[in-house]
């Protein structure tokens, strides 16, 4: 059996366990600016129709007695790792999805643990006692259902789906609550009559991946339970990244390559933090209509230089002829292997030893940055 573990509206849960203040309040977590996105909302909010992606002002005219909060990263990375502690004391396998949601393998741990009810209820009792935060579990036979049993009964919820119970179950399940199904391809199913998950079982593979390609064999499996998903405890990350929304939309190329270089910064910092390089780098623009536009290049040589990033992202900019302002900007990288490995002369720089130079001043900001606080050192072009 799977358990999936999701921890109720986590940031803004955060929030009002750490300020008394904001607890039964409507406390809606994102960027003041009316331009930002809603991260997460209290329960509270929800009631009004606030969700998360939601855009700042949308939020604002549904609930306009909410009290926005810029959040705290740093303080939520802290509560999930106290929340990931407990469930690897119950189980050797566990897989974070997120910050906020993990599966858990409990298969085989009855005579430790007791039933999978026990188990969950155990999980939730000690999450609880824990950080003080409520979180929903999921108990299925495969990972797909126990993420949608955790989203059942929230918040403070425990559902189980039992395997004689579980084909049943998943026939009844709207199509749109399918993950992968979002709004366009639930219109191309309802187009052939499929509602629910039982209905894609009148369907045979084939026909299925005519209509919806490699996704339809996907959903043909998962309408007959055949999700071989394994708990994987240790997910290798495949790409990082950093992005975020202007304050004005801009065509300014100063503008925009400043936001470049605090992304890069950003970005490599984190490459370096999990002792990581890599080998593609991604530049993302979001224009004033919302079309959105990405190019990337991949150079001779992997790394996680700040400048390098920096450079070969201010090359992709200038090679994408702007016709509009943009309204977001980011940084992202892929490609990502172990730091161990040996590094070839960065491109970007007039020989080796200028790359280490540089690199080393990336290593140095991190020292100080780590004792003093990232607010006292940065590149002095971001000193404005």
């Amino acid at each position: 059996m799977i358990l999936h573990v999701d921890m109720d509206a986590f940031f803004a849960a955060v929030e009002q366990l750490d300020n008394p203040q904001l607890r039964g309040k409507p406390v809606i977590v994102g960027g003041h600016s009316n331009r930002g996105v809603v991260t997460t909302a209290s329960y509270e909010a929800r009631k009004f129709g606030v969700r998360s992606a939601m855009p700042m002002f949308q939020a604002r005219k549904l609930c306009p007695h909410g009290i926005i909060v810029p959040g705290r990263r740093r303080r939520y990375q802290q509560v999930s790792h106290r929340v990931m502690t407990v469930l690897n004391s119950v189980s050797p396998l566990v897989q974070p999805t997120s910050i906020d949601e993990a599966y858990v393998d409990i298969g085989g741990l009855e005579r430790l643990w007791g039933s999978p009810e026990q188990i969950g209820r155990k999980i939730k009792k000690t999450v609880f006692e824990t950080v003080h935060l409520t979180c929903s579990v999921g108990i299925a036979p495969v990972k797909f259902l126990a993420k949608i049993a955790s989203d059942l009964e929230k918040p403070d919820g425990l559902t189980i789906i039992c395997p004689h119970q579980a084909l049943d179950f998943a026939a009844g399940l709207a199509i749109t609550r399918i993950p992968g199904v979002g709004r366009r391809t639930a219109a191309q199913l309802d187009q052939f009559g499929i509602k629910t998950l039982g209905d894609v079982r009148a369907f045979s593979v084939r026909a299925l991946t005519a209509k919806l390609g490699k996704f339809g064999r996907r959903l043909h499996q998962l309408a007959h339970l055949q999700d071989a998903s394994q708990v994987t405890p240790h997910r290798e990350a495949k790409s990082i990244s950093s992005e975020n929304t202007l304050a004005r939309d801009t065509r300014d190329a100063v503008v925009i390559k400043r936001q470049l270089l605090h992304h890069a910064e950003d970005v490599a910092r984190q490459l370096r933090k999990a002792g990581l390089r890599a080998r593609t780098i991604h530049l993302k623009l979001k224009l004033a209509d919302f079309k959105l536009v990405t190019r990337s290049k991949t150079p001779a040589a992997a790394t996680w230089s700040s400048r390098a990033i920096y450079t070969t992202a201010c090359e992709l900019l200038s090679q994408y002829r702007l016709t509009q302002p943009v309204r977001l900007v980011g940084v992202g990288t892929s490609g990502l292997q172990p730091a161990g490995k040996p590094m070839q002369a960065d491109l970007f720089e007039s020989s080796g030893q200028d790359s280490r130079d540089w690199e080393q001043v990336d290593r140095t900001v991190d020292a100080i940055a780590a004792k003093f606080g990232r607010q006292f050192i940065g590149r002095a072009s971001l000193k404005k």
